[in-house]
């Protein structure tokens, strides 16, 4: 006796204006297009099927991560410079950075280019270059006295005992990236330049004996 191949039928319910009364009618099931398996007819409400699995699992591409770098910085001036030249004004832009670790080493540095974040790279390397590191005592001080000239700025540096960090302008700026405190850091000028109080700075703490 010959197997019953036929698919099976879905049965509708359609209400009539009749009340209580309803008309069953047979429906039968939608064909798969050519060519396409049943698996892939079948699509989930939303009319979208399962992607996840082609993308990989749907998670975010993470982007190469950037090391931190050990030196805290800090600008302590920026500047818009113009160069007259014969087919008109040429600007560049001059930028001063402190960089410290807060662990008795500091630097300054200064770089001039055309681009604010090329000046940065430059002025970084320079800091780099240039850093210095100074002997602290227990207490984060400095053991005596220092004092230092650079050009117009004249700095003293004095330890203060449980006073925490005093000081203004650059030179607290040099002081805290350095790490040092309990100090007092004064102007003997009336120089108003960053970039020469915070060398003069750096000037005064070179000068600290071990």
């Amino acid at each position: 006796m010959p197997e019953n191949t036929a698919e099976p039928v879905e049965k509708v319910v359609i209400p009539t204006e009749e009340v209580g009364t309803a008309q069953i009618v047979a429906v039968a099931p939608k064909a798969a297009a050519p060519g396409r398996l049943p698996a892939q007819a079948g699509r989930s409400r939303g009319g979208r099927d399962n992607r996840g699995d082609r993308r990989g699992g749907g998670g975010r591409r993470s982007g190469p991560s950037r090391e931190r770098s050990e030196f805290a910085q800090k600008l302590i001036g920026i500047r818009r410079v113009a160069r007259v030249m014969a087919g008109g004004r040429r600007f560049n832009f001059s930028v001063a950075i402190v960089l410290g670790d807060k662990m008795g080493r500091v630097g300054v540095g200064l770089g001039k280019a055309a681009d604010t974040q090329l000046a940065i790279e430059k002025a970084t390397r320079m800091a780099k270059r240039g850093m210095i590191t100074i002997p602290l005592t227990g207490t984060r001080s400095i053991s005596h006295n220092v004092h230092a000239k650079f050009c117009a700025s004249v700095v003293e540096i004095r330890p203060a005992p449980g006073r925490g960090l005093v000081a203004g302008s650059s030179v607290r700026t040099v002081l805290e990236l350095a790490g040092v405190t309990d100090v007092t850091g004064k102007l003997l000028s009336r120089s108003k330049n960053p970039l020469n109080n915070a060398r003069a700075a750096m000037d005064a703490l070179k000068s600290i004996k071990k």
